[in-house]
């Protein structure tokens, strides 16, 4: 049987991070995955942070209209990733508090 050794990595949503041990930064969630799968979330965080600067360029540029506009549903579908992400390798706290939230329910 092969054994696939795990780490704990410790997720910020709010704080667009991660981290492998607890740094005293907030984090809202601490899962177990394979180390190889962490950079999962680097890539995602940094898709998300793009998209919101091209939010912050269009919130400044009046004939584009909110709600419209197609990155505000990228941004929705990189957080439905993430949250999945964190649901696929919480632990049961973890996925019952994803499950309650209305990204996971659409």
């Amino acid at each position: 049987m092969i054994s696939i050794e795990k780490t704990t990595l410790y997720v910020s949503v709010f704080n667009q991070s991660y981290n492998y041990i607890p740094t005293g930064e907030p984090c809202e969630f601490r899962i177990e995955l394979e180390p190889e799968k962490a950079f999962i979330f680097q890539k995602l965080f940094n898709q998300l942070n793009s998209l919101e600067f091209d939010n912050f360029v269009r919130a400044h540029l009046p004939y584009l209209q909110y709600h419209l506009d197609d990155e505000n549903d990228e941004i929705d579908t990189r957080l439905k990733k993430i949250y999945a992400l964190i649901h696929e390798f919480g632990d049961e706290k973890v996925k019952e508090f994803v499950e309650q939230l209305p990204y996971f329910r659409n």
